[in-house]
């Protein structure tokens, strides 16, 4: 398995389960299933909802002794209704309570964008926090605390264009060391992924697959990934699935994938991605490919009377 390497010399394994848009009844086997393959990074957040679920089947693996703690990779995230300072340390200590985790491996400012308390997504002006009402700079403040703690041992984003990556960084007493964003083919985030590279900052790709249910649900109205003619021949030539194309794809660009499945069988098949070997041509062709096409636009943030625009979130608006 690939790994990526942090300035201390931590390793994250480089191909990681997605738990977004994951069941609590679904999500249980999915993780236990993912360890047995051989997954040892397990992506989380709060607002998934299934925190829980996840706990549980980490338990039981490290129980029955399948793995050890110290031999997977846990990432989880602060969502946008705790970013005033005060509200950091019990959030974190939250979701250990609920991974039945002593630490964290890695915890991520969700978004750049702040709601008030109770709020998972906003409907009404009233449920948005300005930045002069949250600063970013003392939300990462708060993530700052946490390390210092030892309830986590690294720290990062998500979400975050290179303007607000300048912006935390301006008065950040620890760097951020990791960016998860939405990555993959049709969405190569070529200049984010060089600042990142310039600062030493690794990048995790969410949606490494597109988001088929996006284009089904009318959300977006773009192609599908895994229909890319360009993909299939590629796919073919290597007698491999062009989902193992678009993360092997990743992969090669030294960054990580978290492909979500709750299917035995899809998450067998993406682990497979990491014995898929592409060669220049291959890259090249990608690398071509149309777009860009960003499935997860955040509309949610930027809607409702919000305060925030998408300037505040993507590179293409800057």
């Amino acid at each position: 398995m690939k790994k990526l390497v942090f300035a201390n010399g931590d390793a994250m394994p480089a191909l990681g389960l997605g738990t977004w848009r994951s069941k609590p009844n679904e999500v249980f086997e999915a993780v236990l299933q993912a360890l047995k393959v051989g997954y040892r990074h397990i992506d989380c957040a709060s607002i998934y909802k299934n925190e829980k679920e996840i706990g549980d089947a980490l338990a039981t693996a490290f129980d029955e002794g399948w793995v050890r703690r110290e031999e997977v990779w846990v990432t989880s995230k602060l969502w946008n209704d705790r970013h005033l300072k005060a509200d950091v340390l019990p959030s974190i200590e939250q979701t250990l309570v609920d991974l039945q985790l002593d630490y964290l491996d890695l915890y991520l400012l969700h978004w750049p964008v702040a709601v008030r308390k109770g709020v998972d997504f906003p409907s009404k002006k009233e449920d948005f926090l300005s930045y002069e009402e949250a600063p970013l700079t003392e939300t990462w403040e708060g993530l700052e605390e946490v390390l210092e703690k030892g309830l986590t041992r690294h720290i990062g984003v998500s979400n975050f264009n290179t303007q607000k990556l300048r912006e935390i960084r301006e008065s950040a007493n620890k760097q951020p060391e990791l960016n998860q964003v939405e990555l993959h083919p049709y969405l190569p985030q070529n200049k984010l992924k060089a600042y990142c590279d310039e600062h030493s900052m690794l990048l995790t790709g969410y949606g490494p697959l597109g988001a088929a249910y996006r284009v089904a649900a009318k959300e977006v109205d773009f192609p599908i990934l895994l229909e890319d003619n360009t993909l299939k021949e590629i796919a073919s030539k290597h007698q491999a699935t062009v989902a193992q194309v678009a993360l092997a794809w990743a992969l090669e660009r030294n960054t990580s994938v978290v492909p979500k499945s709750v299917n035995p069988a899809r998450i067998a098949e993406n682990f497979e991605a990491t014995k898929l070997q592409l060669d220049e041509a291959d890259i090249a062709r990608i690398n071509q490919l149309e777009g860009p096409y960003r499935y997860t636009p955040g509309p949610a943030w930027v809607s409702n009377g919000s305060p925030f625009t998408y300037a505040d979130l993507w590179e293409e608006y800057l």
